[in-house]
């Protein structure tokens, strides 16, 4: 049903519910419209300056340090300080803003938890209302889980301290149109959120906690950073209130890390190394470049060089700054079944873990609860009694442009069974996700967004290029075309008619194909499938 709001030039286009009555008051849509109207124009400039950059370097430029910014990278300064609940962030554990889920999440023993409406989460319409609702009652700690088997789920003692990750700036939301277009996606959640709950989180003793995806440059930290001290004052809440961690998941980013921070300087919580979408931004930058091809994604690992020069310079970048460094995704799902598996997967994970502890990370991700104690006892053993490692400076690191770009990965190659692992994955993810789960569980790993990203931009790339595979034949159209098709049979048969009946696993399999096969690259496959939710 589609309502017009009071607000004149605002129109509702999502089904009108009690849950949208509770979310949208009138108070909390106008202040997101007003963000919108503020914010808006500004937001649409950076992302066409995206496109300018991108135009660049799909013509030969590489990404550098910026000549301009130099003075921010010598300037002496730092990040104002974060407040005492964000101090020991040794473990963080990230989920959507699912019900269960996020019960799950804060009773795991993390000291954080990073709720997701972005990468993890499908914005459905309902998706984001209930979001919201759960958001407020993990707050309020009433939030409550009732199972159809009779079991319920409640929060403990402790609950892990919440920040909140909306859309980037690229997403939009279709279902809120101001002065007839869709406003932004970020501002939506941000300002829905900060609305509702800022001063219920100060009343608490915490406050709102945020982070920033996809950022591809430090104006668009500003914008961030203008969008927090209009909210603050708006709100009548102190300066500095809101805090931010940057998630560094571009590759433009990699570049601008301390103008980054300097821009949010007295709203900084820290960096993010979000390894697995800076993969995905180190092929789409440069994906008309045929000497920065990447082998099969399970060989682009943490320790190969361009991969080990940007957690590097991450580390020595934040805690120049007084920031936090924050490690990379534990992906991992233990098998409760299969002891080889998680005993295999669960030393992989001991081992990344314990090298970013000794890089200087000051905490780090995993997707599931059962991954925190592995990780709390890497971190433990580094940290002891500290909440962080902010002294630990690296004058050892010298990162250049080169090393950040030298994409180069040792004994790599590009296989059959490394594109037909791409499609399948892919496919499977964008099925999950039209079906409104933004967190899927696929061969023992919670994927998100990045992956199917990843899985896809590659096989663009490789045809692109003609890479050719391991067992001699170049990548084309046709021979994509071929595994796809071979790929979604496979599936058909392992899920069984009636879960396929119930599936929509053939628009997936058309939607990869367009965003994999098509001559033109789609920027985020998320856009057209959000085109694709009912």
């Amino acid at each position: 049903m589609t309502q017009t709001q009071t607000i004149p030039g605002v129109e509702l286009r999502g089904p009108q519910s009690e849950r949208a009555a509770e979310v949208l008051t009138p108070e909390a849509l106008a202040f997101a419209v007003e963000l919108q109207r503020k914010f808006g124009a500004t937001r649409e400039a950076l992302l066409r300056a995206r496109q300018e950059r991108q135009a660049a370097f799909d013509g030969g430029a590489l990404p550098g340090f910026l000549p301009e910014t130099r003075h921010v990278r010598e300037g002496d300064w730092r990040v104002a300080p974060v407040p005492a609940d964000l101090q020991n962030r040794r473990v963080e554990i990230t989920g959507p803003v699912d019900r269960k889920m996020m019960i799950n999440a804060l009773n795991s023993g993390a000291p954080a938890f990073m709720v997701d409406f972005e990468d993890s989460n499908t914005p459905s319409w309902d998706n984001l209302l209930d979001g919201h609702v759960n958001l407020t009652d993990a707050i309020e700690r009433t939030i409550e889980f009732h199972q159809d088997d009779g079991r319920v789920y409640r929060l403990g003692e402790k609950p892990a301290v919440m920040l909140l990750r909306p859309r980037g700036w690229h997403l939009p939301e279709k279902h809120v149109l101001v002065d007839g277009q869709p406003m932004s996606g970020s501002l939506f959640d941000f300002g829905v959120y900060v609305h509702r709950n800022a001063k219920r989180l100060l009343d608490k003793g915490s406050g709102p906690y945020f982070y920033l995806p996809k950022l591809e440059s430090h104006l668009e930290a500003r914008l961030w950073n203008d969008v927090f001290a209009f909210a603050q004052e708006r709100l009548g809440i102190p300066k500095g209130t809101v805090k931010a961690t940057v998630l560094i998941e571009t590759l433009p980013a990699a570049f601008e890390m301390e103008e980054i921070l300097y821009e949010l300087r007295d709203h900084s919580a820290g960096l993010n190394a979000g390894r697995w979408d800076y993969i995905f931004s180190c092929i789409k930058k440069l994906r008309n470049h045929a000497d920065k091809v990447l082998p099969d994604r399970v060989q682009v690992t943490m320790t190969v060089p361009h991969m080990r020069a940007y957690t590097e310079l991450l580390v020595k970048t934040c805690h120049k700054r007084g920031a936090f460094a924050m490690g990379g995704m534990a992906a991992f799902i233990p098998s409760r079944r299969n002891p080889e598996i998680n005993a295999t997967a669960l030393s992989r994970v001991r081992e990344d873990k314990e090298r970013e502890s000794r890089d200087g990370f000051d905490g780090t991700w995993v997707a599931h609860p059962d991954l925190v104690p592995v990780a709390l006892e890497v971190f433990d053993g580094v940290l002891g009694e500290r909440p962080n490692q902010l002294e630990k400076q690296r004058p050892d690191v010298q990162v250049t442009e080169q090393q950040l770009l030298a994409f180069d990965v040792p004994g790599g190659a590009v296989t059959e069974a490394g594109v037909r692992l791409n499609i399948s994955v892919g496919i499977q993810y964008i099925e999950s996700w039209l079906r409104g789960n933004g967190a899927a569980a696929i061969n023992n790993l919670m994927e998100d967004a990045a992956t199917a990203e990843i899985s896809r931009a590659q096989v663009w790339q490789w045809i692109r290029h003609g890479v050719r595979l391991s067992e001699g034949q170049p990548v084309t159209r046709e021979l994509a075309r071929q595994y796809l098709h071979e790929e979604v049979q496979a599936l058909r048969q392992a899920w069984g008619d009636a879960l396929v009946a119930k599936s929509r696993l053939d628009d997936a399999a058309r939607l990869f194909e367009q965003v994999a096969l098509d001559e033109h690259f789609v920027e985020f496959l998320t856009l057209p499938a959000y085109e694709q939710l009912a």
